[in-house]
């Protein structure tokens, strides 16, 4: 039976921990793509040479041009310029833009049946970009943010109460940035929602953490966060290719859903073999709704300033 293909665009340190990630879970054979002449080709030569240790099989294959990505059942587009310390994701909007669309042009020319996950920042306006670029339905082209926003909340979740994060499920919503909406009484630990354990205000200071995780990391590091949203594309990827039926939090393409029309914005969708499969529909208070309004405002924002 022929191996799964999968293709990540930008060998960057997200990029590569994707296909790292893939390669070790065995979902499928990897093609890294980078514009920079080498960085793919030595990445993915050191990760062939890992396999041994690790005991995987899948080729994996780096390149400068697209022709190798040919027959891609999934392609993760994680191109573009990084955040840089005091740099808003707007900021990054037009010349990503422009990325974004070279990039999903040149995919789906040789991947005309591929699934697209869409990563590079800002990360609502860039899957937009994709989605219409790419003339694909709108199951098939979908955003990872919610799975690593969420995974932030429940990671600070996990240290507040000392529990496993294997016990807690925890959902964010809206979009990729300082108006995402987590949702404490969704998050819960073994069931139990989280306003029962937590005191409010320190559920706030948790919500408020997991609003500003991305800048936190950049302010430490001085760049982009890897480990958590490589590990994020894996759980999307393995969802799609082992169609899983997997609920995640993900950016998709609302027509009515949640009250709003023509954006993607994260909400917690179904993901099996044919991406999108169902968006769940929960109920929302008032004011929960209100936030998720203004969050997709703010991305409606972006994308009319790209026209997308």
């Amino acid at each position: 039976m022929a191996r799964n293909k999968i293709t990540v665009v930008g060998a960057g340190n997200v990029g590569a921990t994707a296909a790292q990630l893939a390669a070790e879970k065995q979902l499928g054979d990897v093609v890294l793509v980078d514009i920079v002449e080498g960085v793919p080709q030595g990445k993915a030569l050191d990760l062939v040479e890992t396999g041994p240790v690790e005991g995987y099989d899948c080729r994996i294959t780096g390149t400068n041009s697209y022709d190798e990505t040919a027959g891609s059942d999934i392609v993760v587009i994680t191109a573009g310029i990084p955040r840089k310390p005091g740099m808003s994701r707007d900021d990054l909007l037009k010349t990503n833009y422009s990325i974004v669309k070279s990039v999903t042009e040149q995919v789906v020319q040789r991947s005309p049946e591929s699934i697209l996950i869409v990563v590079s920042n800002p990360l609502d306006a860039m899957v937009q970009t994709a989605f219409r670029c790419s003339g694909f339905s709108k199951n098939r082209v979908v955003g990872m943010a919610g799975v690593l926003d969420s995974a932030r909340f429940r990671s600070f979740i996990g240290m507040e109460l000392d529990v496993s994060v294997e016990n807690i499920h925890a959902f964010v919503l809206g979009g990729h940035g300082d108006t995402m909406v987590p949702l404490p009484r969704y998050s819960t630990v073994a069931g139990i929602p989280i306003t029962e354990l937590l005191p409010t205000e320190t559920i706030e200071r948790l919500v408020n953490r997991t609003r500003k995780g991305g800048a936190e990391i950049v302010g430490l590091l001085g760049t982009s966060a890897w480990y958590a949203p490589g590990a994020s594309i894996c759980d999307m990827v393995d969802a799609i290719l082992n169609d899983r039926k997997k609920i995640l939090p993900c950016a998709a393409y609302l027509e009515g859903e949640y009250g709003v029309n023509g954006l993607f914005v994260g909400v917690p969708v179904k993901l099996g073999s044919n991406g999108i499969e169902e968006i769940i529909q929960i109920e929302l208070t008032l004011e929960e709704r209100a936030e998720l309004q203004k969050s997709a405002g703010a991305v409606k924002e972006l994308v009319g300033v790209i026209g997308v």
